[in-house]
C-alpha cells in the first residue's frame, strides 16, 4: 500500500478562494470589509517571514490588513495599550499577536487582553473554555486546518478512533476537542504514555504534533490509517538543511491510507484558516450568518 498524499497547499488555495468570495459578498451586500491586525514585537526572523506572508495573503483575498511592528524593548503597558486600541477599532475584526514574544512580556497576559471575539488565533482563555465545553468559539488555526483536511478526506469522522500525539495548548489539546466534537473516540498521547507504539497503532486517525523529527515510524501506524503531520523540524542531512515532520514520511507512506507531507501539508492551512477565522469574526460582529465551510 502507498498512501494518498493530502495536498495541504492545494486545499489551502480552495479555502482562500472561499474566503475571497465571502469577502466580496460582505463588501457588495453589506458595505463591510473584514480587517485583520497583526502585531509583531521584535525582529525574530521566522516571525517576520510569517507576518509578511499573512499580510500578503490578507490583501490577496480582499481584506483590510493592518501591521504593527514594535521594537523588541516595547513595554508591556505600551503593547497592552495598542491591543486595547485595536479592540475598540470597528474596522478590525481579527487581532493576532505574533508569538513568541520577547522574554520581558507576559504572553498569557497579552493574549488574554485581546477581545475574545477578535481573537482569531483562538488562544484567549475564554475561547479555550468555550471550545472545551462545545460552545461557539474562535478555533485555533492549525487544529482547524487539520480538521478541515480530515473531513475533506474521510467525510463523517463519527466513531473513528483518533490519537493526538502532543498535548500543547496550541495544537494537541484543541485538536482533541475538535475531534471529540466530531464524535471521534480520542486519546491524547505524549512522552509519558506507556506502550506508545501500541496506542498509536490502534488509531484510524493520527495527528502528530510533538515537535520531534521523524519520531513516528511506519510500524506504529495501523494499515490504512490517515496521518496528519503537524511537525515542522529543521534537520541536517547529507550536509544540507532539510524540513521534516514528526513522522517518518517514507515508512509511514508505505502503511497509511493517507498522509500529509512536510512541507506542503498542514503548514499552508494555518494561514488560510487565519483568514477564515477573520471572516467568521466579522460576520459574528455584524450579526450575519457565518460563512459556510470555514468554521468547525
Amino acid at each position: 500500500m502507498t498512501a494518498d498524499i493530502i495536498d495541504g497547499k492545494a486545499f489551502a488555495a480552495t479555502i482562500r478562494d472561499k474566503v475571497s468570495g465571502h469577502v466580496a459578498r460582505l463588501r457588495e451586500e453589506h458595505g463591510i470589509t473584514p480587517g485583520l491586525a497583526v502585531v509583531l514585537v521584535g525582529e525574530d526572523p521566522a516571525s517576520q517571514v510569517y507576518v509578511r506572508s499573512k499580510g500578503k495573503q490578507t490583501v490577496e483575498v480582499g481584506m483590510h490588513s493592518v501591521e504593527h511592528k514594535l521594537e523588541v524593548d516595547t513595554s508591556e503597558a505600551d503593547l497592552l495599550a495598542l491591543i486595547e486600541q485595536l479592540n475598540n477599532d470597528p474596522a478590525v475584526h481579527g487581532i493576532l499577536v505574533q508569538l513568541p514574544l520577547p522574554d520581558h512580556l507576559d504572553s498569557d497576559l497579552v493574549i488574554n487582553s485581546i477581545d475574545p471575539a477578535k481573537d482569531v488565533d483562538g488562544f484567549h482563555i475564554s475561547n479555550v473554555g468555550l471550545l472545551g465545553t462545545g460552545q461557539k468559539s474562535m478555533v485555533p488555526c492549525t487544529p482547524l486546518g487539520c480538521l478541515m483536511m480530515l473531513r475533506e478526506k474521510l467525510g463523517n469522522l463519527s466513531g473513528m478512533d483518533a490519537v493526538v500525539l502532543g498535548r500543547s495548548n496550541i495544537v494537541g489539546k484543541p485538536m482533541a476537542q475538535l475531534l471529540l466534537g466530531d464524535s471521534c473516540t480520542v486519546t491524547i498521547a505524549h512522552s509519558r504514555t506507556k506502550d506508545l507504539p501500541d496506542v498509536v497503532r490502534r488509531a484510524d486517525i493520527v495527528v502528530a504534533a510533538v515537535g520531534r523529527p521523524e519520531m513516528v515510524p511506519g510500524d506504529w501506524i495501523k494499515p490504512g490509517a490517515t496521518v496528519i503531520d503537524v511537525g515542522i523540524n529543521r534537520i541536517e542531512r547529507d550536509g544540507k538543511t532539510k524540513l521534516v515532520g514528526d513522522v517518518d514520511f517514507a515508512s509511514v507512506q508505505e502503511v497509511a491510507g493517507a498522509v500529509t507531507p512536510v512541507p506542503g501539508g498542514v503548514g499552508p492551512m494555518t494561514i488560510a484558516c487565519l483568514l477564515a477565522n477573520t471572516v467568521t469574526a466579522c460576520c459574528r460582529a455584524n450579526g450575519l450568518a457565518e460563512p459556510e465551510g470555514l468554521t468547525a
